[in-house]
């Protein structure tokens, strides 16, 4: 009779695992949730505290981010309202040049020398070339200075190196093409022609020089 009622004990506890596999893990669930809770309840204002830490981080960086945008976005609409038209006006630059050039062309045209059209002409396309500079002025557009200056690299380009014994080697004595800056930048860089001294000159200042040195 014992060893039946054990059976039938056994049975039940098996019939009871079949009807409810999940009974074990469920109550281990259940004593797990217990022991967070018991352990947030004992620290509860460590944790709203490091979420208060927390969301204000996320608060610092994304107001820095904002204003990090903002600056940017200022920055570029002051270029876009400054240098908006870079392009255009190194575009435009080609009317001085042809106009140059046409006023060379015509000053060199034998059959047109010392003739009242020529002066007329010329007349005219001054006129035009100083308009265009005096608006180029007015929206900031600059010509460089060249003629009579030492050669600069930030805003000068040498092309060719002329002899003359008169002026500092370096200096600039032909204006090949016109060089522009607008405002703070440079739209291009005159090209240029520099003075350099004759080579039987230095061979001659070599030679007084050791001349010099001997004595």
């Amino acid at each position: 009779m014992k060893k039946e009622e054990t059976q039938n004990k056994d049975l039940k506890k098996d019939v009871e695992k079949e009807d409810n596999p999940n009974s074990e893990n469920f109550n281990e669930e259940l004593n797990n949730k217990d022991l967070s809770k018991e352990k947030t309840e004992d620290n509860p204002k460590i944790s709203i505290e490091e979420k208060i830490l927390e969301l204000e981080d996320k608060l610092t960086r994304s107001f820095a981010e904002m204003e990090n945008q903002r600056r940017r976005f200022e920055k570029e609409k002051e270029e876009a309202f400054e240098y908006g038209g870079f392009a255009f006006a190194k575009e435009a630059l080609s009317l001085i040049d042809n106009l140059d050039r046409s006023k060379q062309i015509l000053e060199n045209d034998e059959s047109l020398k010392n003739s009242d059209a020529l002066k007329k002409t010329l007349e005219h396309l001054d006129i035009i070339s100083k308009d265009l500079i005096s608006i180029f002025q007015k929206n900031n557009i600059k010509q460089i200075e060249s003629l009579n200056k030492k050669l600069d690299p930030n805003v000068h380009q040498a092309m060719i190196e002329i002899v003359d014994d008169q002026k500092e080697p370096g200096t600039i004595i032909q204006e090949i093409q016109k060089g522009f800056t607008i405002k703070d930048r440079l739209l291009r860089p005159s090209l240029v022609g520099v003075s350099k001294r004759s080579e039987n000159k230095d061979e001659k200042n070599e030679k007084n020089t050791e001349k010099s040195n001997d004595k």
